[in-house]
């Protein structure tokens, strides 16, 4: 085995954890991206499915501040039975 030459000038570089070809910087920044995309695709699902009332009822009148505004009262006179 033949030792290789480092100078004591050139920078002492060291190779960091590693899982495959990932390293932990691109495995933190694909997390973040991952979640990122995921939090406005679950947004738009909720936007989009606020009409159904099932959806309203149990996820977004949960919301601690803003649950009252998917609150829908029913005035007395609108109700057929």
């Amino acid at each position: 085995m033949s030792t290789v030459y480092r100078s004591p000038y050139g920078p002492k570089l060291k190779n960091g954890p590693r899982i495959g070809s990932w390293t932990v910087k691109s495995l933190t920044r694909l997390g973040v991206t991952t979640g990122a995309f995921g939090g406005v695709a679950l947004f738009t699902a909720l936007f989009f499915a606020e009409g159904i009332p099932r959806v309203r009822k149990d996820i977004l009148q949960k919301i601690p501040v803003f649950g009252s505004y998917w609150i829908r009262e029913i005035p007395p006179s609108d109700n057929p039975f």
